[in-house]
């Protein structure tokens, strides 16, 4: 059940809108004009123990997150 006062924002909002399907396009269209680069990583440097438990356990099983 949605709250009474639940506004999607949609109605009241007069800022630009982006299209998720045209800015993926664009997104993949920019990536490969470069060479489709490796970004970095976040090094973790704040991670929580229990974060840092749940990513050892994603790694030994073969994933990668």
């Amino acid at each position: 059940m949605v709250s009474k006062t639940y506004s999607s924002g949609r109605d009241d909002w007069s800022g630009p809108t982006i299209d998720h399907a045209t800015f993926a396009a664009n997104l993949a269209r920019r990536r490969a004009a470069l060479g489709n680069p490796e970004l970095p990583r976040n090094a973790g440097g704040n991670r929580t123990d229990s974060k840092r438990a749940l990513l050892a356990a994603i790694e030994a099983a073969g994933g990668r997150w």
